[in-house]
């Protein structure tokens, strides 16, 4: 049972994780219908998206993210990156950001605006880190979109501004209708063009909603009060 909606921008790691088996990153809505339906027919616990064995051990999802990683799978290779990076390892964050990248992941890219923005590993550059914050938006990544927006402003170049702030709330961006709030208080945006952008958040945030997902968020805080009972 995978919904395929679109992931919340709000969502936190509690509330979708992804899979060492096969590298997709599921929501906790798939992952309650899959555990509901086995426990009904008392089935093994496995992936709702390639059906391999679950309740794997760190030590056996970090081998099958290394074995994804081994044929080029820019998610699995943007996860080992992440790893490497939370670990204060830099420069192989960077190599495997860079390849997974180069595979079209568009986060890897965002990850090394970040690296270029903060001088980890790689010298600070402007100019590299704007690349890799366009390639991410052209990819649809709404934080890089907003970043670019920021810049803009920055730069009082408010025109270009408000259409990277526009894409991104579109895309359910809630920083970004923030700033749109702000630019209209300046004369930068008309009434009618906020009003359809707010309407388009909307409809963007909605569309990550589904009864499975809530039944696993009722789920997961109740699971949380037991505990601390």
């Amino acid at each position: 049972p995978i919904c395929f909606l679109p992931l919340s921008l709000d969502m936190d790691r509690d509330e979708q994780i992804m899979l060492g088996c096969c590298s997709k990153m599921v929501c906790n809505g798939c992952l309650y219908a899959n555990g509901i339906r086995e426990l009904g027919e008392n089935l093994k616990h496995t992936c709702p998206f390639c059906r391999h064995p679950l309740g794997e051990s760190d030590a056996e999802f970090n081998k099958h993210i290394m074995k994804r990683a081994a044929v080029n799978d820019p998610f699995a290779l943007r996860e080992i990156g992440k790893e490497h990076h939370s670990d204060g390892n830099y420069e192989d964050a960077f190599e495997y950001w860079t390849k997974s990248a180069e595979f079209g992941d568009v986060d890897a890219h965002f990850l090394l605006s970040t690296l270029y923005r903060k001088g980890q590993y790689v010298e600070k550059d402007e100019e590299k880190e704007r690349y890799h914050l366009e390639e991410a938006a052209i990819g649809g990544h709404p934080v890089a979109r907003y970043f670019l927006a920021i810049n803009e402003i920055v730069n009082k170049k408010y025109e270009r501004a408000v259409k990277h702030l526009i894409i991104a709330a579109k895309l359910g961006h809630d920083e970004s209708i923030k700033s749109l709030m702000e630019v209209y208080k300046i004369g930068q945006i008309s009434k009618e063009e906020l009003a359809a952008t707010l309407r388009a958040h909307q409809a963007a945030v909605d569309a990550t909603k589904s009864s499975q997902r809530e039944e696993a968020g009722r789920a997961r805080k109740e699971g949380r009060k037991q505990e601390e009972l």
